[in-house]
C-alpha cells in the first residue's frame, strides 16, 4: 500500500515510483491514461506539484497580440487563419502592434505575448521590426515573448537563413522568450491528417533546442482532444522530456484542449473536464524535469483551471487581454481577467497566489513568503538533471 488512496490497484507500482521520485516510463504513462481513477492520479500529481513548487500557484499580468490571421498554412484544426482578402482577414501595422504593447505595459503587463499567422507577404525584416518596435515600446523589465517554432521556420524560409541564425537575429532585436505553440502532437499520422504543412516534430524540437542553447527560454505545449491516441499523447510527453534532458530550457508545459468549432474538424466533440484534469495530472507526473505545468484558463475554462491546481497544476497563466485564436474556435471564456480575479481564484483553493514574469521571477506573493526550491534559479544550459525535484530550469532570457 502507498500513501495515496487509489481505487485502481494497478496504479500501485506507479504510486511507489512517485513517492520515491523515480522517473515514470512510457508504459506508466499509458497505464495512467488507461485508468479511470482520476482522484488517485490527481493525488499523485498534487503530491508531485507540492514537492516541486510547494503551495505556490503562479499567474501573470500579460498582454496577447495577434498581429495577423492571414496564414499560408490553413490547417484543418485552425479556426483563426484566413487568406488575404477573405472576410474576417486582418493585419496590424507596426505602429498598431507597438501601441498595443505600450498599452499592455501601461496596464501593468510583465509580458507581451505575440503569436501570429504565417503571412505570405511579410518580409523577414518586418518580423524583426515587430520585435524591435515592441521592445522599444515597453520598459526593460517587460518580457517580449514572441513567435512559435512554426513562425521561426517560416522566417527561415523567407529569409533564406538557418533557424539558429533567425533566433539570434530575433534575440538581437529584443526577443526574450519563445511561446510553446505549434507542437500539436508529435505524430506523423496526425500531422498528415490535420496539419500536413506545419512544422515537423523533429524541426520543432530542434528549434527549441537551438533557442535554449542561445539563452532564449521557451515553453512547450501539446494539443489534445482531436484525432490523436493516448499512446501518441504519452509519446509526445516523452519526447519533450528527452529534449529537456538535452538542453534544459523549457520553463512550463501547457496542454492545450482542442476546440473544434469553426474548424474542418467541427464534428469532433471537444474535451471533457475529466480528460482535461487527467491530462494535466499525467503531464505533471511524466514531465519530471519541467518545473511548471500550466492550465491555460482560456482553453480549459475557469472552473477546470481552478480545480486543476489540486491536480498537479501550479500556473493558471495570466490576464491575457484580447485573445483571438481560441475564441475564434468557439471558446466561451472571457478574453481577459483582472489581477484580482486571478488572485481570488487561487486564494479560494487554499494555495498561495504568486504574481510572476515570463521567466518565473516573482513580482509579488499574495501571502506569507514561501521559499522557492533551490533549483528554481538554474541557468539555461546548466547540466540537465532528472528526478521530480531536481529539474533544470531556464530563468535567463
Amino acid at each position: 500500500m502507498t500513501a495515496f488512496q487509489l481505487s485502481d490497484p494497478s496504479l500501485e507500482p506507479i504510486a511507489a515510483k512517485v513517492l520515491a521520485g523515480t522517473r515514470l516510463t512510457r508504459a506508466d504513462g499509458i497505464a495512467l491514461y488507461a485508468s479511470s481513477d482520476l482522484l488517485g492520479i490527481g493525488q499523485m500529481a498534487d503530491f508531485t506539484r507540492r514537492r516541486v513548487n510547494g503551495d505556490r500557484v503562479y499567474f501573470m499580468v500579460n498582454r496577447h497580440i495577434n498581429p495577423t490571421n492571414i496564414c499560408r498554412n490553413r490547417c484543418k484544426f485552425c479556426a483563426f487563419a484566413r487568406s488575404k482578402g477573405e472576410e474576417g482577414a486582418y493585419e496590424m501595422t507596426l505602429d498598431t502592434v507597438a501601441e498595443a504593447a505600450a498599452q499592455g505595459a501601461s496596464d501593468g503587463a510583465y509580458e507581451i505575448h505575440i503569436v501570429s499567422g504565417l503571412h505570405p507577404e511579410w518580409s523577414y525584416d518586418f518580423y524583426l521590426d515587430i520585435v524591435r518596435r515592441t521592445r522599444d515600446a515597453v520598459p526593460d523589465h517587460v518580457i517580449v515573448q514572441a513567435f512559435t517554432a512554426v513562425e521561426i521556420e517560416h522566417m527561415a524560409i523567407i529569409g533564406e537563413k538557418p533557424t539558429r541564425e533567425v533566433l539570434a537575429d530575433l534575440k538581437a532585436a529584443g526577443l526574450d522568450a519563445l511561446p510553446g505553440g505549434g507542437a500539436e502532437i508529435f505524430s506523423d499520422r496526425t500531422r498528415m491528417a490535420a496539419w500536413d504543412k506545419k512544422t515537423k516534430s523533429d524541426v520543432w524540437l530542434r528549434i527549441h533546442g537551438e533557442a535554449h542553447e542561445l539563452g532564449i527560454a521557451t515553453n512547450c505545449t501539446m494539443l489534445y482532444g482531436h484525432i490523436e491516441t493516448t499512446e501518441e499523447r504519452v509519446d509526445h510527453l516523452v519526447r519533450l522530456r528527452e529534449q529537456q534532458d538535452a538542453t534544459g530550457g523549457f520553463l512550463a508545459f501547457i496542454p492545450l484542449a482542442f476546440h473544434p468549432a469553426n474548424t474542418e474538424l467541427a464534428d469532433l466533440p471537444g474535451t471533457t473536464g475529466f480528460d482535461d484534469l487527467k491530462t494535466l495530472a499525467i503531464a505533471r507526473l511524466m514531465l519530471d524535469n519541467i518545473p511548471h505545468i500550466k492550465a491555460f484558463w482560456i482553453m480549459v475554462g475557469l472552473k477546470v483551471a481552478q480545480l486543476a491546481t489540486c491536480f498537479g497544476v501550479d500556473d493558471i497563466d495570466g490576464t491575457v487581454v484580447e485573445e483571438k485564436i481560441t475564441h475564434m474556435a468557439g471558446a466561451t471564456t472571457p478574453e481577459a481577467l483582472s489581477k484580482d480575479d486571478l488572485v481570488g481564484m487561487i486564494a479560494e483553493t487554499g494555495h498561495v497566489a504568486v504574481e510572476r514574469d515570463t521567466l518565473y521571477r516573482v513580482v509579488r506573493t499574495y501571502d506569507a513568503e514561501s521559499q522557492l526550491p533551490a533549483w528554481n534559479a538554474g541557468p539555461i544550459g546548466a547540466p540537465p538533471q532528472t528526478g521530480v525535484a531536481s529539474g533544470t530550469v531556464a530563468t535567463g532570457g
